[in-house]
């Protein structure tokens, strides 16, 4: 028996379009997009949504409706959301609303590493990286404004949530910027070598056999 599928943002997607009535996978990749939804869900690679599509098929939460054919396009598999499937959407959405997720960001785990980096580096990198985000912020404010008067508010909070997360990264980026220029924040290999050698004696410890820490 297969395990249960996990809530995932692409999964939620698919049950949540199909909720506004039957779709074939070119259609609701095509509304993921109108919609702007693909800030939120990864749509790059159609192979990824159509691999969702049958998992969601084979659970039972949606289901074949018919099979269109035109002579100007390929056949078409129209699918539509199954009474499990509605239940499922909703369990889905209430728990990812509700419940923070550790995701494993690269960011987090990139900042973790900063000291394989001199200051200087890290400080080069991260005006790159703030630059990104000077951007990014903009377009998003320019989409709200955009679409602010033509669509209700409740379309636009996943834009309104990545611009105000946006906005904070970009203050902390800049506040740990200022610390390196001004020398607050700073480090050396000699920092860790006393880091180092602790870790060893705590290892040796532990276990006299295992061997002394890899230095690169």
């Amino acid at each position: 028996m297969s395990a249960p599928l996990r809530p995932t943002p692409l999964g939620l997607a698919v049950l949540g379009l199909l909720q506004v009535g039957p779709l074939h996978p070119y259609g609701i990749q095509r509304l993921i997009k109108l919609w702007g939804k693909e800030k939120v869900v990864n749509v790059g690679q159609r192979a990824n949504l159509y691999r969702m599509i049958n998992r969601l098929n084979e659970a039972g939460l949606i289901v074949v409706r018919q099979t269109e054919r035109d002579q100007q396009f390929p056949e078409r598999t129209v699918y539509e959301l199954t009474d499990a499937g509605r239940t499922t959407a909703r369990e889905w959405l209430t728990t990812m609303l509700a419940t923070p997720q550790n995701e494993f960001p690269e960011f987090p785990a990139a900042l973790s590493f900063i000291m394989g980096l001199t200051p200087l580096e890290a400080l080069a990198v991260l005006e790159e990286r703030a630059e990104c985000l000077r951007e990014q912020v903009s377009q998003l404010e320019r989409d709200l404004a955009e679409n602010s008067e033509s669509l209700p508010r409740v379309t636009l909070l996943e834009s309104e949530y990545l611009r105000a997360v946006a906005d904070a990264e970009l203050r902390w980026v800049s506040s740990v910027m200022d610390d390196l220029n001004t020398g607050a924040l700073r480090w050396s290999y000699e920092d860790f070598e006393a880091v180092i050698a602790a870790d060893e004696a705590s290892l040796a410890a532990i276990n006299p056999e295992l061997k002394s820490l890899p230095r690169t």
